[in-house]
């Protein structure tokens, strides 16, 4: 597991080369590369924005490790032999409204609305957990298919 602490925007720029690279070597293509790039990028400048200082961990995952984790079986179909997870967590503020943080074009702050939303999209699976005056984590992965 690789993990990246985040503080200032040469973190951002560290965590989204790591994950790239990680990417790569899993045998993700350039598109894909570049999903997981900018999904890591946006939840990397989330942390910094809101929270000040978090981690970037990232991993390659098979679905037998998502399995174990879970005690259920994943939303996979046969065609997945290997991924990559992102887990970014602060210890930040929270977020007060997890639905409306989701849609396209809410913003809290000085972004433009489409960080969490759009890495949502970019991604195959996305769970976040974010309790007020707590912190928040966000677990994305994405499959090599």
């Amino acid at each position: 597991m690789h993990c990246i602490p985040i503080r200032s925007d040469l973190d951002i720029v560290a965590a989204r080369v790591e994950g790239r690279n990680l990417a790569k070597e899993i045998g993700f293509d350039v598109i894909d590369q570049a999903r997981i790039a900018t999904a890591i990028t946006e939840l990397a400048r989330n942390v910094v924005l809101y929270a000040g200082v978090g981690t970037v961990k990232l991993r390659r995952i098979s679905p037998a490790d998502v399995d174990d984790e879970q005690g259920h079986e994943a939303r996979l179909s046969g065609e997945q032999q290997a991924g990559i997870e992102v887990v970014c967590e602060d210890e930040g503020p929270g977020i007060r409204d997890l639905e409306g943080i989701l849609c396209d074009g809410y913003a809290v702050g000085r972004g433009l609305g489409t960080g969490l939303s759009g890495t949502r999209r970019l991604m195959d699976e996305f769970d976040i957990r974010s309790e007020v005056g707590m912190g928040t984590s966000v677990t994305v992965r994405k499959w090599l298919r």
